[in-house]
């Protein structure tokens, strides 16, 4: 059925071999996904959404993405998923296609000090942080102020304090580096919104490719660091932080590496809130699981 709407998106794509996509091609968890093959051996990646906001995130990305090619060259160091055609779903919906990246998913662990991926990996995201918020607005995106994202952070704080299972230590710990105004003043930027491993294309010790921009938005540049605040070497990660200044134009606020560490472990919060959503046990137990794990780590010391 994929392959099928793949063809009827691109004209002329005649598929030969189709299989699942999985992490590993960088598509998300949000979408029913394959790469197909093509006759003249092209390779292709077919996403339909698995439910409606799935498929107003498909679009919206869609939007982003046709202008984010549209920018001059080099204008981002890296390439992002260029929509070759769409085909509407049975149900409701349409099926995305764009050709494979260049890349591998990134490895956290090959994060090192100095010149190479890291550094690579700096450049990138200080050069996506330097785009102009209005390719945004263009694209019907959310647009949030620094006060906005606060008292967003607070509401999603609130929300975990209900279910019980946040250690009372870690929600001290967030709530306090929340609460305080002075970190958070911060110039909103366009951000991908949803970054992490498998989202960052890497190769040659390079970045090559960004993918999944459906939770991209205007709001706080630490977002997009706080997979490589809790997941990367210090030493690495001071790397990526020097080659990220470098690369702005204004220089980040002092406070950008701990409301990266706050959006990296309030990140296990939300998948916490995610399975009482869906009411999957299996969620909530690894949920707990990390977040005891967290807070005996960090032993109620303060961010």
């Amino acid at each position: 059925m994929l392959a099928a709407l793949a063809s009827a998106a691109v004209p002329g794509l005649q598929p030969t071999q189709v299989r699942r996509a999985d992490a590993a091609d960088g598509v998300g968890e949000d979408v029913d996904a394959a790469v197909v093959t093509d006759a003249a051996g092209r390779s292709w990646v077919v996403r339909v959404p698995a439910d409606p906001a799935a498929g107003t995130h498909l679009e919206r990305e869609a939007v982003l993405l046709r202008r984010l090619v549209a920018l001059d060259a080099g204008t981002l160091p890296f390439v992002v998923p260029e929509p070759a055609g769409s085909a509407a779903v049975r149900g409701g919906g349409r099926a995305l296609v764009h050709r494979s990246l260049p890349g591998h998913p990134l490895d956290v662990g090959d994060l090192r000090p100095g010149p190479g991926l890291s550094r690579s990996l700096g450049t990138a995201l200080g050069r996506l942080h330097e785009l102009p918020p209005t390719i945004a607005d263009e694209a019907g995106l959310p647009s949030y102020t620094a006060d906005e994202h606060r008292e967003r952070r607070l509401v999603e704080l609130d929300r975990a304090a209900s279910t019980g299972q946040v250690p009372p230590g870690l929600l001290s710990r967030w709530e306090k580096a929340t609460e305080d105004v002075g970190r958070w003043r911060f110039s909103p930027c366009l951000v991908h919104g949803d970054l992490a491993p498998e989202r960052v294309l890497a190769e040659g010790g390079a970045v090559t490719a960004v993918v999944e921009w459906g939770e991209a938005r205007v709001g706080d540049p630490a977002d997009d660091l706080a997979w490589l605040a809790v997941g990367a070497d210090a030493d690495a990660l001071d790397t990526v932080l020097e080659a990220y200044a470098v690369s702005r134009d204004e220089q980040p606020d002092r406070h950008l590496p701990v409301r990266a560490q706050l959006a990296g472990e309030v990140a296990l919060a939300r998948w916490l809130l995610h399975g009482v959503r869906t009411d999957d046990a299996d969620v909530v137990d690894d949920a707990v699981q990390m977040l005891r794990d967290l807070d005996a780590d960090v032993g109620g010391e303060a961010l």
